[in-house]
């Protein structure tokens, strides 16, 4: 039996990121060849990803990267079956040696065909499923190009990309606000222009329903009923929508009695309710209409503006889980 040293076991481990007596085992088998070691882990890799095959990798780290000139990023989630796993050191140095590959792919599937250290990332993976135990996949790739691209990772649960058209000043302090607001809000599209007329109709008429069905219940315990709003997206509120809103609104401040000479100071705000009541839609799911979560008094859209010629290209969010 070929005789192992603690330098070859040190060397192997160094290499695959298995545990001391594996690589020792795996040397042994292999009679001391390096290279037939490894194969052995990745044997032992293969049979242990066919018995998890069928399990969820629902935990994991997503992360992100920038290239050196900031015009591109990649986001990405590692993922794994438990959360133990997934805050391992060793694991989130594998999703950002993952990333930094990454980089230069174009698809998740031009990834996991990219070369790892003589192995494909497919290949590390298995690898790395017989040395941790637990599935591991490539949950999650996304990537984005622009003028000036940023980043922000939230506790390596959510990784989110954004894209601007010009390198402003203090272009890093609004791509990093823009990407918090992105991983904490989950905006799905920029603007409400994005969206399908037929998906805003349909969308309408669930959550109207379910306002409905809510108030039903809310009468009978004899409680304040919820508003039920006409529309949910500014896609809806046309010029003659806004005009008859405006409308209303006076007629309402003449049954209340106001003077007709103060009325201009009331209407902007009732209008801007009317307009905030009937946009449920974008201000969850478009980036812009969003409010600002540094400044709810303002959106997304306002705030970016105040950095001058500038405006969002895209973006991307890539979670765990």
């Amino acid at each position: 039996m070929a005789k192992i040293t603690a330098a070859e076991v040190n060397k192997l481990r160094k290499a695959t990121g298995a545990g001391m007596m594996d690589c020792k085992n795996a040397l042994v088998e292999a009679e001391g060849d390096f290279n037939k070691a490894i194969e052995v882990l990745r044997k032992k890799g293969q049979k242990v990803a066919a018995k998890r095959s069928d399990r969820e990798s629902s935990e994991g780290a997503a992360v992100s990267k920038l290239n050196a000139d900031q015009t591109v990023g990649v986001a990405i989630v590692l993922g794994c079956e438990t959360d133990f796993v997934g805050k391992n050191e060793n694991f989130l140095a594998l999703a950002n040696q993952i990333a930094d590959i990454a980089l230069n792919c174009d698809s998740k599937e031009a990834l996991l065909e990219a070369d790892f250290g003589g192995m494909t990332v497919a290949e590390k993976l298995i690898e790395q499923t017989g040395v941790i135990g637990e599935k591991l996949e490539i949950t999650a790739f996304e990537k984005l190009e622009a003028p000036y691209v940023g980043t922000y990772v939230h506790i390596n649960k959510i990784a989110a990309l954004v894209g601007l058209s010009s390198r402003v000043d203090s272009a890093e302090v609004l791509a990093k606000d823009l990407s918090m607001q992105i991983a904490s809000m989950g905006a799905t599209t920029l603007s409400y222009k994005d969206f399908d007329p037929a998906f805003v109709a349909a969308e309408t008429e669930a959550r109207i329903a379910v306002i409905e069905k809510d108030n039903e219940e809310l009468g009978r315990l004899g409680k304040t009923l919820k508003n039920v709003p006409k529309y949910i997206s500014m896609a809806q509120l046309t010029d003659e929508v806004l005009a008859q809103a405006e409308e209303d609104a006076k007629a309402q401040l003449k049954a209340e009695g106001k003077p007709e000479q103060i009325w201009d100071k009331i209407l902007p705000g009732k209008m801007e309710r009317f307009i905030s009541d009937n946009t449920t839609l974008d201000q969850e799911q478009c980036l812009l209409d969003q409010n600002f979560i540094k400044d709810e008094k303002i959106n997304v859209a306002k705030y970016v503006a105040s950095y001058g010629d500038v405006s969002v290209t895209g973006f991307k969010r890539a979670t765990v889980g």
